[in-house]
């Protein structure tokens, strides 16, 4: 019997790890530089795609400045609940991207941004080098949001679906910003992979939880002013003229120096600005020869984030900040069929290079090896230490005598 069995047994036994190899789901790090998957970008914008359009907007838009995210976040930790005037007085005093300036208005985002760093600096990286598959895969989260009935209008938020299956979120009033809080891992009906990239943000919802709340209402509505100009392929951020201009007048040192010229109502095309992002590689190539930046896989570093490497959000002296950049203009996307899952794309990115390091402050030395010794002081310790010998008793010409401090 067993000459038998041991025949029958050994191929199944010799196959059994290839038809493993190919059921077991991938663990294995995307490699630095390739696009995004489909599945790696469904995560990224889970937590916040059933934000009001406008919050999504300037969530988007301050990620891609990352290393101004942790900045911002340390600051206003060390600020008292400031109301909106006596906050728009102290922002005077940073030099952070305005879209980072207008997320202290919103405590709870801010502190998620900045406690999910890594989950941050790829949604900022997705954004400008995908953004029109991005946005794509934000309505198809939302539209399994609302297929599973945990999406709808409420009395702090109005939602509306147009023609073309397009779900817009929208606050029910304009002055007010209502964050919604929510658990990824529930809110999508059945959602989800055998993998979460960034777990921490996908915590399942204690037992009897709401699966999906809001925060109190935030009045600072001028502390808004993005927006979402939706279309399958080829949505953009796009901005309010006059609400950014009233924020940017009110939060930043130098009059008129943010100031978007433009018609009365008018909206213009959200432009990414490289000096803002403070020396964080781009991690796509293209979009790092865009912006005169280095494409890479580093990122804000652990001593920056808890600020041993400190760039001080203190504005800057005269002559320190390059005001003569100009803005980028905005890159335009294919159009794929509308209304269907985005399919994962492919791309090269090149090696990963090293992120610079913070720039640290040159100051005057100190301390027992600062230079030459003052000649006074000198001759100070040696009459000290010459009565110290002379009151010890020590036989003249005899051993030395302590009390002296020596060189």
């Amino acid at each position: 019997m067993p000459r038998v069995v041991l025949p029958v047994l050994l191929p199944v036994l010799l196959l059994a790890p290839a038809v493993h190899a190919q059921t077991a789901p991938s663990t294995q790090p995307q490699k630095v530089g390739a696009e995004f998957t489909t599945e790696r970008l469904e995560q990224l914008v889970a937590p916040i795609a059933l934000y009001p359009d406008a919050l999504l907007a300037q969530v988007l838009m301050a990620s891609t400045y990352p290393l101004e995210i942790v900045e911002a976040a340390r600051w206003l930790q060390k600020q008292p609940k400031l109301p909106p005037d006596q906050l728009e007085a102290a922002l005077k005093d940073v030099e952070w991207d305005p879209s980072v300036k207008s997320l202290c208005a919103f405590p709870g985002v801010l502190a998620r941004l900045n406690d999910n760093l890594q989950w941050t600096q790829d949604l900022g990286d997705a954004f400008l080098a995908q953004k029109a598959k991005l946005m794509d895969i934000v309505q198809w989260m939302r539209r399994k949001a609302l297929e599973a009935g945990h999406l709808k209008s409420s009395p702090e938020q109005k939602v509306t679906e147009q023609e073309d299956k397009i779900i817009v979120i929208e606050s029910t009033e304009p002055d007010v910003i209502y964050v919604p809080t929510y658990y990824p891992s529930a809110v999508y009906g059945g959602w989800g992979y055998p993998t979460y990239h960034y777990p921490p943000i996908y915590a399942p919802p204690p037992p009897g939880s709401l699966f999906f709340s809001f925060t109190a209402g935030m009045f600072w509505g001028a502390a808004i002013w993005g927006g979402c100009h939706w279309g399958w392929g080829h949505t953009d951020i796009d901005i309010d003229v006059d609400r950014y201009n009233n924020f940017a007048r009110n939060t930043d040192h130098i009059a008129h120096h943010n100031q978007i010229q433009g018609k009365a109502g008018s909206r213009d095309a959200w432009r990414h600005d490289p000096q803002h992002r403070k020396g964080v590689n781009y991690r796509d190539s293209r979009v790092a020869q865009q912006y005169g930046g280095t494409p890479g896989s580093s990122r804000v570093t652990r001593d920056q984030a808890r600020g041993y490497a400190d760039r001080s959000p203190q504005r800057p002296t005269a002559g320190a900040r390059d005001v003569g950049a100009q803005r980028p203009a905005a890159g335009g996307a294919a159009r794929p069929q509308p209304a269907q899952r985005p399919s994962a794309g492919t791309g090269v990115r090149p090696a990963p290079a090293p992120q610079p390091s913070g720039t640290r402050t040159s100051g005057q030395a100190s301390g027992s090896f600062s230079g030459a010794r003052n000649p006074g002081l000198d001759r100070a310790s040696s009459a000290r230490g010459s009565a110290s010998r002379g009151s010890s008793g020590a036989r003249g010409g005899g051993a030395r005598g302590g009390g002296g401090r020596g060189r």
